[in-house]
């Protein structure tokens, strides 16, 4: 079996070059870490027992920092290395962890780089955020008898269909997982389907509602608010935006700022990716809005952020095109559309706009965080609509009835803060399997 999944890792590699090559090219990105990627790691404190915890990418990052400080607590005599996958959690990770701990690149799940990646950095553990699970990564764990637990463990729609289709290939491998806390009743029921041991599941809630932040203020937002001019506004803010989206919701904005009652509304366009930035600037422009980058006066001392403000339009549609704003934008905000939900992407993480106490719409295709939106729309915490129509009249709604807008946004922070606890079925469940390693 190992020689199948290496040939086919392979074949998958040949497929996927050419984009690959152009977004190296075009993007600059998969340029770092390369070492990393190939098994060539080195601990900073090899004298130590390791932890290794993965998260791919930003989401999942974010996700492990609770945990991460409670492991850093509980369990300090052990090493603690953090791996990404994505240049955008790589980023992430090194700004929350870099400080104290050491972040790598994950390494290609090919069985001889994974086998190098083992030797180098000998675990004693390994925790797999969400949904990690790689075959000749869990073999080899298996193998030295080096327990694999997933956490915050959840399995989408989209990609619980493709394992099902290749549940031949992969039953193995989610067999030989140590552990598995799922945050809901489905997707325990999901791993099992699809080849998880009955005793090794457990459901344990989402990690996320225990790291979404319910202050009513964040650090560093008041001076967004003054350098980018938006004292006496009301902000829409469209967070974590995809594909063929940020052109229906200029759309919308154009729609409102028709009608005098939202003179004083300004929008914010978050892109979920970082090579997308420029496109988007570009269609903002092209709409015949003025444009301020956020990028452009974020470095900029107070006197440099005066000139800037008294030459921009108090008009013009604001693009947050940095990495690590989008919590202060939020907070901002009166109203929020988290994105990639109103086309069919899956949708963004929603947690963190309700937990803030804003009023959040999202679109119908956020099936990637079904359970979130399950638990927003029960408790009256969030806004679903159908289509860019629906939009206008919710963000109408929202922004002529304060109470009603305040009114959802108080339930969905009262929906995050009622399901938090999970970090502490989980740490329990870490110490279990310490405590059993030799």
């Amino acid at each position: 079996m190992r020689i199948v999944i290496d040939l086919l890792y392979l074949l998958a590699a040949v497929a996927i070059a050419p984009v690959a090559l152009y977004r190296l090219i075009r993007h600059n990105r998969y340029r770092a870490g390369w070492d990393n990627k190939l098994g060539r790691i080195t601990r900073r404190a090899p004298e130590k027992r390791c932890i290794w915890l993965h998260a791919v990418s930003v989401g999942e990052v974010n996700a492990a920092r609770t945990i991460v400080k409670v492991i850093q607590e509980r369990f300090g005599e052990f090493d603690i290395l953090i791996s990404t996958t994505t240049d955008t959690g790589y980023a992430r990770a090194t700004a929350i962890f870099a400080e104290k701990l050491q972040v790598i690149y994950f390494p290609f799940d090919f069985s001889w780089v994974m086998s190098r990646a083992f030797g180098n950095i000998r675990p004693a553990l390994c925790l797999l955020m969400e949904l990690e699970v790689w075959p000749n990564f869990v073999r080899i764990a298996n193998n030295l008898d080096v327990p694999v637990a997933v956490l915050n463990g959840r399995i989408s729609d989209r990609s619980f269909s493709t394992y099902k289709r290749i549940r031949p290939l992969i039953k193995s491998m989610f067999a030989g997982l140590t552990c598995v806390l799922a945050q809901t009743d489905e997707y325990a029921r999901r791993f099992r389907e699809l080849g998880c041991r009955e005793e090794t599941v457990i459901v344990s809630g989402s990690l996320k509602y225990d790291t979404a932040r319910t202050d009513d203020t964040i650090d560093g937002a008041d001076r967004i608010a003054k350098a980018l001019g938006t004292a006496g506004q009301r902000l829409w803010v469209l967070g974590g935006t995809g594909n063929d989206e940020e052109a229906l919701l200029l759309d919308v904005y154009q729609e409102l700022k028709q009608d005098e009652r939202f003179a004083d509304l300004r929008l914010v366009v978050v892109p979920r990716k970082p090579e997308r930035f420029d496109e988007i600037a570009q269609l903002i422009e092209k709409r015949g809005f003025d444009l301020i980058r956020y990028s452009r006066i974020k470095g900029l001392k107070t006197e440099d952020e005066f000139i800037f403000n008294s030459q921009s339009s108090t008009e013009a549609v604001i693009l947050g095109d940095t990495m690590g704003d989008l919590r202060k934008f939020y907070s901002l905000a009166t109203v929020i559309f988290v994105g990639r939900s109103l086309v069919p992407m899956g949708g963004s993480d929603m947690m963190e706009a309700a937990a803030l106490g804003k009023c959040t719409i999202f679109g119908p295709h956020a099936f990637n965080f079904r359970q979130t939106v399950d638990a927003l729309l029960a408790g009256n915490g969030a806004i679903r609509i159908d289509d860019k129509g629906e939009l206008s009249t919710a963000v109408r709604k929202c922004l002529t009835e304060p109470a009603y807008a305040e009114e959802i946004a108080r339930n969905g922070r009262n929906v995050i803060i009622k399901n938090q606890g999970a970090t502490k079925k989980t740490i329990d469940q870490i110490e279990k399997l310490l405590t059993s390693v030799p």
